[in-house]
C-alpha cells in the first residue's frame, strides 16, 4: 500500500490537530451561551424570588402572602410566550395561592429547603426552570414561595446552535483539510523544484546544481547544503579519475618495460651475463611495481580511514639511523656525504610506522635528488613542546611555482625532466597525510638547482 504524499500527511496532521481544536472551541462556544442563557434567567426568577419575600418581610404586622394585583399580572396569565408561574405554599406546605397560568397544575415544593435553589421541571409540555425560598416575617417562618419561568425558546436557541455547530464541525474540517493541502502544495513547490533538479544530475553531470530558493529560509539551506555536498562529491569523483588515470599509468609503465625486456630476450640466445643484467633489470622494475602497488594500497587505507593510530615513545635520533643504514647502498653509490648532527636521544610521541615512513620518504627524496658527490645534512633539536628534524640536500631543487603542488598525488615537479630518477609521485602525498594525522608539521623550502630544505616538527612525548 502506498503511503500518502508529504503534502497529504501534512494536510492529515494539520487536520487531526485542527478537529481537536475546533472541537475544543466549539465546546467552549456552547458552554459559554448555556452559562449565559442560564445566568439570564436565574437572574429573572432571583428578582422575582426577592420582590416576594422582600415584600413579606416587610410587613409590620403580617397580613397577606402577596401583593395586591399580583395575579392580575399578564405573565401569570399566559402559558405561552414568557410566562411567569407562582405558587405560594403555607409552612406545613399546603397550597396558599397560585398564578392562574398554573390551572390544575401545581409547582414542586422541596419541603424544608430553607435557602434559595434552582431546579429544572416540566409544566406539561413546557420545559421550566423554577426557584423557591422561604416567605419570612420578623423572625417566623410563614410559607414558602416557588417561581418557575419557561425555558422552552432557550432550550430552542441552544438546540439550533447545537445543530449548527455539528454541521459545521465537519464542514470546518473539510475546509481546513483542502485548505492545508493547497497551502503545503504551494510550500513544497521549492522542494518538487530541487527533486527535479537532482534527477538531471548523473555521474556525468555533476556540474549542475540546484537553483537557490527565493526566500532564505530552511529550504534555502538544504539546497545550499545539497550544492556543498554536489561540490565535494564532483571534488572526489575529478580526484578518483584523476588519480586512476596516474595509477594506471605508473603501472603500466613498468610492466611495459618489463614486457619489451623479456621480448628482447626470446628473439635470439643471448649470453649468460647478458641475461644476469636483463633480468636484475627486470627485477628492479618489479621492485618498483611493489612499491607502487604498496603506496597505493596506503592512499587506498587513507580514503577508507582504516589507518590506525598508535602513538607512543620513539626515539627519533635512532630511526633516523636505522633510516641512512637502509639507504647506504645508494648513498655509497653516488658518493655522497651525509652529515648527521645530534647531541642527545631525542624523544617525541609518534606512530612508529608512520614515521618510519616520513623519515624514510625525506631522507630519501634528499638522497635520490642530490647530485653526485653532493652533501645530505640532517640535524635534530629541541623548540618548545616541539622537536626539529631539519633535512637539506644541494640536489636539483624544486621551483617556486612547482611547491604548491608538490603534496599532490602523482605531481613530480620538473623532476620527470631527469628521466634517470625513478619516482611515483605518492611518496610527499603520503608523507603530508600522515603528518596531518599525527599532529606534524611540515614545512618544505627550495630553490631550483640549489637544493631543498625539509623542516619536520615532532610533538615531544609527554611521558
Amino acid at each position: 500500500m502506498n503511503k500518502p504524499s508529504i503534502k497529504n500527511r501534512i494536510a492529515y496532521y494539520n487536520l487531526f490537530g485542527a478537529a481537536a481544536l475546533v472541537l475544543l472551541v466549539f465546546v467552549v462556544i456552547y458552554r459559554i451561551v448555556w452559562v449565559g442563557v442560564v445566568y439570564d434567567v436565574n437572574h429573572d426568577l432571583q428578582e422575582e424570588i426577592n420582590r416576594h419575600t422582600g415584600f413579606v418581610a416587610s410587613q409590620v404586622h403580617f397580613e397577606k402572602m402577596s401583593e395586591d394585583g399580583e395575579w392580575k399580572e399578564i405573565e401569570h396569565n399566559r402559558d405561552k410566550g414568557n410566562p411567569v408561574f407562582v405558587e405560594i405554599f403555607d409552612a406545613d406546605g399546603k397550597v396558599l395561592q397560585k398564578s392562574a397560568n398554573l390551572k390544575n397544575r401545581n409547582l414542586v415544593l422541596h419541603h424544608k429547603k430553607d435557602t434559595a435553589h434552582y431546579v429544572d421541571a416540566k409544566i406539561g409540555k413546557i420545559d421550566i426552570r423554577q426557584m423557591q425560598a422561604p416567605l419570612v416575617n420578623n423572625g417566623v417562618l410563614k410559607g414558602y414561595v416557588v417561581i418557575g419561568m419557561s425555558i422552552t425558546d432557550h432550550y430552542s436557541v441552544m438546540e439550533s446552535l447545537r445543530l449548527v455547530l455539528l454541521l459545521a464541525y465537519p464542514a470546518v474540517l473539510i475546509l481546513l483539510f483542502f485548505l492545508t493541502r493547497f497551502i503545503a502544495g504551494k510550500s513544497m513547490e521549492p522542494v518538487f523544484s530541487i527533486i527535479s533538479s537532482t534527477k538531471q544530475i548523473t555521474d556525468n553531470n555533476l556540474s549542475t546544481r540546484i537553483t537557490l530558493p527565493e526566500n532564505k529560509d530552511e529550504l534555502y539551506t538544504l539546497a545550499t547544503a545539497i550544492n556543498d555536498l554536489l561540490g565535494r562529491v564532483e571534488s572526489v569523483v575529478e580526484r578518483e579519475k584523476q588519480f586512476t588515470s596516474h595509477a594506471s599509468h605508473e603501472l603500466r609503465t613498468p610492466l611495459a618495460v618489463i614486457k619489451g625486456t623479456l621480448e628482447v630476450l626470446i628473439r635470439k640466445p643471448r649470453t649468460a651475463q647478458e641475461y644476469e643484467d636483463k633480468i636484475r633489470y627486470c627485477v628492479n622494475e618489479v621492485n618498483r611495481l611493489t612499491t607502487i602497488a604498496d603506496q597505493l594500497l596506503t592512499l587506498t587505507r587513507f580514503e577508507s580511514s582504516k589507518e590506525v593510530v598508535n602513538l607512543r615513545q620513539l626515539a627519533i635520533d635512532e630511526l633516523i639511523l636505522e633510516t641512512l643504514e637502509r639507504h647506504s647502498p645508494e648513498i655509497e653509490k653516488r658518493s655522497l656525504k651525509v652529515d648527521f648532527k645530534f647531541e642527545d636521544h631525542f624523544y617525541v610521541q609518534s606512530d612508529v610506522f608512520m614515521t618510519g615512513v616520513i623519515i624514510d620518504n625525506l631522507i630519501g627524496n634528499a638522497i635520490k635528488y642530490s647530485n653526485e658527490s653532493g652533501i645530505v645534512q640532517v640535524s635534530l633539536s629541541a623548540s618548545g613542546e616541539y622537536i626539529n628534524c631539519v633535512i637539506t640536500d644541494s640536489g636539483i631543487g624544486i621551483a617556486q611555482a612547482d611547491l604548491s603542488s608538490i603534496f599532490d598525488q602523482f605531481y613530480r615537479s620538473e623532476a620527470e625532466e631527469h628521466t634517470e630518477i625513478k619516482g611515483t609521485g605518492l611518496g610527499l602525498a603520503i608523507v603530508k597525510r600522515y603528518c596531518d594525522i599525527l599532529g606534524i608539521l611540515l614545512n618544505i623550502n627550495s630553490k631550483k638547482n640549489e637544493g631543498t630544505t625539509v623542516v619536520v616538527r615532532f610533538p615531544v612525548f609527554k611521558g
